[in-house]
């Protein structure tokens, strides 16, 4: 487990922008259940990944014209049982964090695992991410 006051600034990094913090297996589920058309769940993640090219790709997708309804993220190493149903809806992709889960009509339809996102520029992120918004929206 991580210290809460080192992992905030990097939940209030997509926090800011929309995103739903999901704490417990319980809140998971019920995002997916009531997402309406779209989804896009997030596994944040301490890891430089992250911070340089995941985050920072997620928020530029956002820019997009047809982007997801519905923003939630889990945590690994903070919110245990919220990123373990995460990934129970990942199936069956291994876990991976961070990684970013696309869903329409509850279903998982789009999934970019860590070595999508390792070596990947913010950018080409983005670019993966509205080239699905687009296909699924």
């Amino acid at each position: 487990m991580y210290p809460p006051e080192l992992v905030q600034p990097m939940k209030e990094d997509l926090l800011e922008v929309g995103f739903n913090q999901l704490t417990t297996a319980d809140e998971v589920d019920e995002i997916i259940e009531n997402s309406g058309e779209s989804l896009l769940l997030v596994v944040n993640s301490v890891c430089g990944c992250a911070a340089g090219n995941m985050r920072p790709g997620v928020k530029i997708s956002l820019t997009n014209d047809k982007v997801p309804e519905t923003l939630g993220t889990v945590f690994a190493g903070v919110d245990a049982d919220a990123t373990a149903q995460a990934r129970n809806y990942f199936l069956p992709y291994p876990p991976s964090s961070p990684s970013i889960g696309l869903f329409k009509d509850g279903k998982l339809v789009h999934f970019l695992e860590r070595h999508h996102i390792e070596g990947a520029t913010a950018e080409m992120i983005a670019e993966n991410l509205a080239e699905a918004y687009n296909q699924y929206f």
